[in-house]
């Protein structure tokens, strides 16, 4: 079997924590510890990004990893989790609610909620930085030892970017220049679009949370949390005052209490 990498913590009923594009299970570290001093937690490295490596059998992209992590949750007897999700993890999540895998969601900026315009706008930016960080190199990991290099670096990402620490933006831009499966989840996104009157599946029967950072330039703050307002009614929907599209080292304690909040 192919070692996917993850990290399982705590102990109780699970959360299963997913990234988005060109991302990594540590993007969750900020609330890792918070959430898993109540749940067991488990955070998952997709196949073709972070330190497991891209499957043949598995079709990069929110409805393809849905399906492929449904059944390696099941591989590994994890049973009914609340899923978490960021940005692309964020579809992902909502597919394993919609499919009744999932026992709760919260997905934090999730992707599917753009329209064309949209949609380019962060597959270009989002290519774009991952181009930077593959041919800057040696002088990024410096640049992100100075509170100003990482507002530089790092502000179309981060609602408040000297909280990160130097050396997770190192390890994140690093992933995101390497992520082998970048280009496939990538242009999958033109296949994942969520409209009003969608089959719902079982995301009406559980607690669903949709929360957008007020400072999100990756996926728009104004324009698509209204069109996921528009899309699911029946969710909760908030915003995340000066948080960007990775909001978990901009306000920690606000992501693992609405996080703990749904599964209650």
């Amino acid at each position: 079997m192919t070692q996917i990498s993850h990290l399982r913590r705590g102990s109780g009923s699970p959360i299963v924590l997913v990234h988005g594009l060109g991302s990594r299970w540590q993007v969750f570290a900020p609330i890792v510890d918070l959430l898993a001093e109540q749940h067991e937690v488990i955070a998952i490295d997709l196949p073709g990004f972070g330190d497991s490596p891209a499957l043949d059998t598995v079709r990069p992209g929110p409805r393809g990893y849905a399906t492929w992590l449904a059944q390696w949750l099941t591989d590994n007897e994890i049973r009914r989790p609340h899923v978490v999700g960021s940005s692309m993890g964020g579809g992902i999540a909502l597919e394993l609610g919609r499919a009744g895998v999932a026992s709760g969601v919260t997905a934090f900026s999730p992707v599917g909620f753009y329209g064309p315009v949209g949609r380019r706008w962060t597959q270009g930016l989002l290519t774009s930085m991952r181009g930077v960080a593959r041919v800057a190199g040696p002088a990024l990991d410096r640049l992100v030892e100075h509170p100003a290099g990482r507002v530089v670096l790092l502000s179309s990402m981060f609602g408040r970017p000297v909280r990160v620490d130097p050396e997770a933006a190192r390890t994140d831009l690093a992933g995101l220049a390497s992520a082998t499966s970048f280009a496939a989840a990538r242009d999958d996104f033109a296949n994942y679009v969520l409209h009003p009157g969608d089959d719902r599946g079982s995301l009406g029967e559980i607690p669903v949370t949709i929360a957008w950072g007020t400072r999100d330039i990756v996926l728009v703050h104004r324009t698509q949390s209204a069109r996921a307002r528009a899309v699911l009614p029946f969710a909760h929907h908030l915003d995340l005052p000066g948080c960007g599209h990775l909001p978990f080292s901009d306000d920690p304690d606000t992501c693992a209490r609405l996080v703990l909040e749904g599964t209650s």
